[in-house]
């Protein structure tokens, strides 16, 4: 069934788990996160981002994912990952996407909570929910997930949601995106602080790569959304790699990679705990 944020994010946010966001470029990728949800009875959100279009075109790949959405017996969120424009943002809403996030953590303060807020105005009237994000999750490429003086303070935070009206907010602790090459040191303590002076779900960014504990002390200190991409990508492409050495056919390694991509969700959906809660 297709929902909003609005759909899975509350109740976990009250009952104290998380909901993953999987993003997907294709439909073996799609195939393995749906399976995944509906094994587990695990509420789901799937999603592309901007920055992933040239690997699976928007225009493409959001029929099947809305289609896939409304089929499972389970809640499904077909969101739009780090949008960085109000037209790709606007285009996603047009093609059924039960939420966006517009990302406009890179521009200044002022023009991200103008931008944001005429994003979550245009989203409401399509009945779609949106997250924003203040602060900066770095690149682990670029080693920047530590930069403390661009991590989010709970003031910003609360201004944040005030001024913009958004529905869940993605917040900087010091995770970052991509393959990490050395281990990532979370603020937790200042993500309690966002906790207690906020409302709405929290979003964790940066999440592939995290050690299982990290995980943990993040939805226990009020993340009710995680996102993951990476950590599906190695999946699937270790699973690719081992039928193309064994020399299976191009059919026997889609499915493959399409399993290994759903046991990765499935890791996660336990880790997080959205396990048999639908």
């Amino acid at each position: 069934m297709l929902v909003n944020l609005n759909g899975v994010l509350k109740d976990a946010q009250k009952k104290g788990y998380a909901v993953g966001l999987f993003n997907t470029t294709d439909t073996d990728m799609l195939e393995g996160v749906i399976s995944a949800a509906e094994e587990l009875r695990s509420p789901v959100i799937l999603g592309t981002a901007e920055v992933l279009l040239p690997y699976g075109e928007l225009s493409l790949i959001a029929p099947s994912i809305i289609a896939a959405a409304k089929r499972a017996t389970v809640p499904v969120v077909v969101h739009f990952d780090h949008g960085l424009s109000f037209q790709r943002c606007m285009e996603a809403l047009k093609l059924g996407f039960s939420s966006v996030m517009f990302d406009g953590s890179a521009d200044s303060p002022e023009e991200n909570l103008k931008e944001t807020a005429e994003v979550v105005r245009i989203a409401h009237a399509f009945g779609a929910t949106v997250e924003g994000e203040i602060g900066h999750v770095g690149e682990a490429a670029n080693g920047d997930g530590d930069v403390s003086d661009m991590y989010t303070t709970p003031e910003e935070a609360v201004n944040f949601i005030e001024v913009t009206g958004v529905d869940a907010l993605a917040v900087a602790i010091g995770t970052a995106h991509g393959a990490y090459k050395t281990k990532p040191k979370l603020d937790i303590e200042r993500l309690a602080r966002i906790r207690k002076a906020t409302s709405v779900p929290l979003v964790l960014h940066g999440g592939s790569g995290l050690s299982d504990d990290d995980f943990r002390n993040t939805v226990k200190n009020g993340v009710a959304k995680i996102n993951i991409f990476t950590d599906l990508c190695v999946a699937g492409a270790n699973a690719m790699k081992k039928g193309s050495e064994e020399g299976k056919g191009y059919l026997d390694i889609r499915t493959e990679k399409t399993l290994a991509v759903k046991e990765a969700v499935m890791k996660k959906m336990r880790l997080f705990g959205s396990d048999g809660r639908y």
